[in-house]
């Protein structure tokens, strides 16, 4: 595991329902009259992630986020009683926050102390998660990702580490969670924040079905693909052709076809099998590939019957199609 594996900076209707992707994104938040006063059952539940650069807290941050949690990276520390107020004020938008602390921000770390004093104060429920690691582990995920430690300045490596060890003496020994990733890869990671903040709840894992066409490339991030060319083109039928497969008629004429239905009840079973694997493994998201000569007819009708399944068996999923209307 890198620096970049463990740092890297780092959709949705539920119940048989699911999303088309249509490119914009909508985010709905409640807000109070200026002066009221917050209800304190509405106080948000804060957790502050710090630790060693390079230790993991970008993975740590996301695996949250993954959770449901609202996440900010490096947020000066003087600002995270503000982010709480505020979500204080959302009407129950923002139940849980998460925020990234660390020595990018510098000036603002000795900020810190005076923040968590005044998250007391307010009966904040807080916990602090400290990410540690050994030296020789943070030196090899620099080193092999060829980046300068924050701090290191003019010197070397270990030299960064040292100062930021320093820096951070005091917060470690407030922590109430310290995590040491020396040994961990990124899946063991999550894990370890799954059974400190997931509950019993059982991960979501959230999918996006893509339709696409094979003559236009494979899509660069497709965990799955499948490939429909094994059933006959409804191209070639002079009254389908103009359609796509969102029409009925198109979708009709797939699933007609000698196999087309068979596949998709046993593909869909499989991606059951491959689903709870993900979720043991910490995989929260999931392309499925789906596609056809053009991306145009037989892609898109699968793609739409395959995404209503998952859907039903209750995975978050989003469709697009990503060559459709190209030709």
């Amino acid at each position: 595991m890198t620096a970049h594996d463990h740092d890297r900076h780092d959709e949705h209707d539920q119940h048989g329902e699911y999303q088309r992707e249509d490119g914009a994104g909508h985010v709905s938040t409640g807000t109070k009259k200026a002066g009221e006063t917050a209800d304190a059952a509405a106080i948000p539940e804060l957790v502050i992630i710090s630790g060693m650069s390079g230790a993991g807290r970008s993975t740590a941050a996301k695996c949250l986020e993954d959770l449901g949690w609202f996440v900010v990276d490096n947020l000066p520390p003087a600002l995270i009683p503000t982010m709480v107020e505020l979500g204080a004020r959302s009407q129950g938008n923002v139940a849980r926050i998460a925020v990234v602390v660390d020595v990018r921000g510098r000036q603002f770390f000795d900020a810190l102390r005076e923040s968590l004093a005044a998250l007391d104060a307010q009966q904040v429920t807080r916990r602090i998660v400290f990410l540690e690691s050994s030296d020789d582990a943070l030196v090899r995920r620099f080193e092999s990702v060829r980046r300068p430690h924050p701090l290191q300045g003019d010197g070397r490596i270990t030299d960064g580490i040292a100062a930021e060890r320093d820096l951070l003496r005091e917060l470690r020994g407030d922590a109430d969670l310290v995590i040491d990733t020396s040994s961990l890869n990124v899946h063991e990671l999550r894990a370890k924040m799954d059974a400190q903040f997931a509950g019993d709840e059982e991960p979501e894992l959230r999918a996006t079905v893509m339709s696409f066409g094979f003559k236009y490339g494979l899509p660069v991030d497709a965990d799955l693909v499948v490939d429909m060319r094994f059933l006959p083109n409804p191209h070639w039928v002079p009254e389908l052709r103009p359609f796509t497969g969102l029409n009925e008629e198109v979708s009709a004429y797939v699933f007609n076809q000698p196999g087309a239905k068979e596949f998709l009840d046993r593909y869909t079973e499989l991606l059951q099998l491959i689903a709870a694997g993900y979720r043991r493994e910490g995989k929260r998201y999931v392309t499925i590939a789906v596609g056809c000569t053009g991306g145009k007819h037989r892609s898109v009708a699968t793609s739409e019957k395959l995404a209503a399944r998952l859907a039903s068996e209750g995975v978050e999923t989003v469709v697009v199609h990503r060559d459709m209307g190209r030709e």
